[in-house]
């Protein structure tokens, strides 16, 4: 099901500068293996560091699905989302020569299918780790600290 959403406006600050927050969706993708859970980490395109799939609201889309579709495009994955958010952080994305600060809004979602040819397999780099190794590789602390005491769903 898909809503009819409208354009996200721009949160303001009163005394900084070009501060106009912007909003993410993030996904947190994971899968048990040999009875053990296991998240999903890819590179980012510029830096390369370790971060979840995230991307920007999309027209017609509910912010889980946007989260989803971020999924297979930068990771090759598909599964159950889950509609309710897991958490949210914060950070400042470089957009130029603006850091933007972004609200990024996380959810889970349990991987069925893990594909080898996506849309951005030759730009980014996919890991399978515990959560606490994903972790340790997370520089934003705040998703750091959601991945490490994430608790995969019963059932």
């Amino acid at each position: 099901m898909s809503l009819n959403l409208p354009l996200q406006r721009p949160l303001r600050h009163t005394g900084a500068k070009k501060a106009e927050a912007r909003t993410q969706f993030a996904v947190l993708p994971w899968r048990v293996v040999d009875g053990k859970v296991r998240i999903c980490l890819v590179t980012s395109r510029g830096t390369r560091r370790w971060i979840l799939p995230k991307g920007w609201p999309m027209d017609r889309t509910t912010p889980a699905e946007a989260a989803a579709i971020e999924a297979w495009e930068e990771a090759g994955l598909s599964g159950e989302v889950d509609h309710q958010p897991l958490g949210l952080y914060s950070y400042r994305k470089l957009i130029g020569e603006d850091a933007i600060p972004v609200i990024a809004v996380v959810y889970v979602m349990r991987v069925i299918d893990i594909a080898d040819d996506y849309p951005e397999s030759d730009q980014r780099k996919r890991k399978w780790l515990s959560r606490k190794k994903a972790a340790d590789r997370l520089e934003d602390p705040e998703l750091s600290h959601i991945v490490r005491h994430f608790v995969a769903p019963v059932g």
